[in-house]
């Protein structure tokens, strides 16, 4: 069965960051693209040049997990479940585009639950939704 995954092309990101925002809005009710499950990477000294970084849903995270937190729902999103999740940070750096993080305010991992909320608000195409074969194993 097919899945959807965010799909990243950086030429057409304006770096405006609404949807590190409505990240943070919609899983938070908070203004604060630090808890946002996506990060947007400028790259200096080329003003203007945007990179945004998504889970790919690679799964790497879930393998490390020591508590079993992490696990794959049917529509192939990888979701932590907070009450069993300890914070440990095993998973970040099983990251391979570093969007796992610990924030302060939060008691667990944060995560792309590919509630698709930034491709919605994204007006320029840079973060769009594909539809992805599930790989084996994953």
């Amino acid at each position: 069965m097919p899945i959807q995954r965010i799909k990243v092309v950086s030429a057409k990101c304006t770096g405006c960051r609404l949807c590190r925002q409505i990240c943070a809005i919609s899983h938070f009710g908070d203004i604060n693209p630090q808890k946002a499950a996506l990060k947007i990477e400028a790259h200096f000294p080329q003003p203007g040049v945007y990179r945004p970084r998504v889970c790919t849903q690679c799964g790497k995270c879930r393998e490390v997990c020591p508590e079993g937190a992490i696990y794959r729902r049917e529509d192939g999103a990888y979701i932590v479940v907070a009450e069993k999740c300890t914070n440990c940070g095993l998973c970040i750096p099983a990251c391979k585009p570093g969007v796992i993080f610990q924030h302060s305010e939060v008691p667990y991992v944060i995560i792309c639950d590919n509630c698709f909320k930034c491709t919605e608000l994204c007006n320029t195409g840079a973060i769009t939704i594909h539809t992805a074969p599930v790989k084996e194993g994953a």
